[in-house]
């Protein structure tokens, strides 16, 4: 496809369609060489943007770093995040398009990445190349930092800082991998929850048995653990986990109030989720639940026979996967031994009981009183006609926190996508008007700082 292009408030999107071809699946080791495929991609671009670039090798994919210093020293530095991989687009039959190649519909690109984060990203991509056409230079300092690794929890991205934090610092960081609540709505999640993600593996037997035979005599494992599931929470959705809420952070009047502020309650639940009713930690707003309270889900359970037709058997285990969301003040290594070792007491004799964490990564909290912040709000103010409300967020982006830890600066998330974008969703979508809404603030953030 053609190169693309930026004429007054026109944009040629084509470019971006061939980054959305590319299938990054950092998940699939047979994705490998479009890993790399993307890497190249977003290195090219960003050399004819007069960047100088470096690849960043890490144990998995890799990092790239991109840099462009000419604004001199006098003016801030900007360190501009995102990731160029993509979660796998299962299910395919779901699918009403091919998930890498990109279409126009009803004023949305559909592909896999086209929110997240691909599109989001490209909205810097265009501002920059704009600003780049009109003075070949741009106002400030500014480096890219491109992570192959996010859906799959960042692993290997912290240690990746620490090694090059010296030629990483920066004086702020912008992430545009979140949502506005509407088209003409713009938001800052200006604080983000944390993650420990868990495998529980439960064993009785040395292999699947008759249950007509040795049923009633041996203990069931998807009995046992489903027993063990069921004493992590009350009826009123407490974590029973010992000690897990002692280092919540306690909201103040004034986040209470702010958060007031954002049009989104019980019917928007309902209507983007289908649920019946809304539920959950007696005592909090929905709100409050949403992004200010740690949270236990079940993601998956598995084990037995679930095939079709019968099979009369005793599986000799059985599995759960668990999520506990963070919130500000609790990290994931103190919730994971709260939560190994409350699993273990409850689990009963005769069983054999596996606890992996998967994943980890920790809760942010940004100052939103800064310079920088302010900044944000008067570009979406010109764009928008509205200055963004600010949101705890209930979802995680590692990066933010490990930036915040290693480099020491707060990340501003200028996120453009909308709440029913279809993240890790078939028919993943983002909004042509909010894609160019994007371009136009980002020209004005980096413009006016």
């Amino acid at each position: 496809m053609s190169k693309s292009k930026v004429t007054g408030n026109s944009y040629d999107f084509s470019e971006l369609f061939d980054f959305l071809s590319i299938p990054s699946i950092s998940a699939q080791s047979v994705h490998k060489k479009d890993m790399d495929k993307a890497v190249k991609w977003l290195s090219s671009k960003f050399s004819k943007l007069g960047f100088k670039t470096k690849i960043l090798p890490t144990r998995g994919h890799p990092v790239l770093f991109a840099q462009n210093l000419v604004a001199g020293k006098n003016k801030p530095t900007v360190l501009i995040y995102g990731h160029y991989d993509v979660q796998a687009p299962d299910p395919l039959k779901l699918w009403k398009t091919d998930p890498f190649k990109a279409v126009i519909k009803n004023g949305n690109i559909y592909a896999r990445g086209a929110a997240d984060d691909k599109g989001q990203f490209y909205t810097w991509i265009a501002a920059l190349e704009k600003l780049y056409i009109n003075d070949k230079k741009y106002p400030v300092n500014i480096k890219l930092l491109v992570e192959g690794e996010e859906e799959v929890g960042s692993e290997n991205f912290i240690s990746c800082l620490k090694k090059h934090k010296k030629i990483l610092a920066g004086d702020i960081c912008l992430v545009s991998d979140t949502h506005c609540l509407s088209e003409n709505q713009p938001m800052i999640d200006y604080g983000l929850r944390g993650i420990a993600y868990e495998e529980i593996k439960v064993t009785t037997l040395k292999k699947d048995v008759h249950s007509g035979t040795y049923g009633g005599n041996v203990l069931n494992p998807l009995m046992v653990l489903t027993q063990i599931i069921g004493k992590l929470k009350d009826q009123n959705h407490n974590i029973l986990i010992p000690k897990f809420y002692e280092k919540v952070r306690k909201l103040s009047l004034s986040e209470r109030k702010e958060l007031k502020k954002i049009p989104f309650g019980e019917a928007q639940i309902k209507k983007e989720t289908g649920a019946k009713i809304v539920d959950g930690e007696k005592g909090f707003t929905v709100h409050e639940r949403a992004g200010a309270r740690p949270t236990l889900e079940i993601n998956g359970i598995f084990g037995g026979y679930t095939g079709e037709g019968p099979k009369t058997v005793i599986p000799s285990d059985a599995s759960a996967k668990i999520s506990m969301r963070l919130v500000p003040n609790q990290t994931a290594s103190e919730i994971h031994k709260k939560f190994l070792r409350f699993i273990k007491e409850i689990t009963p004799k005769g069983v054999k009981i596996e606890v992996t964490l998967l994943s980890t990564s920790e809760p942010s909290l940004m100052k939103i009183d800064s310079k920088y912040f302010k900044s944000a709000e008067k570009a979406y103010k010109k764009v928008f006609g509205k200055i963004p409300l600010y949101e705890l967020s209930g979802g995680s982006i590692g990066a933010v926190a490990d930036i915040k830890k290693v480099l020491k600066i707060d990340s501003i998330t200028m996120g453009y996508g909308l709440p029913d974008d279809g993240l890790h969703s078939p028919n993943e979508k983002l909004s042509i008007k909010m894609l160019e809404k994007g371009i136009k603030t980002n020209i004005e953030f980096l413009t006016n700082i």
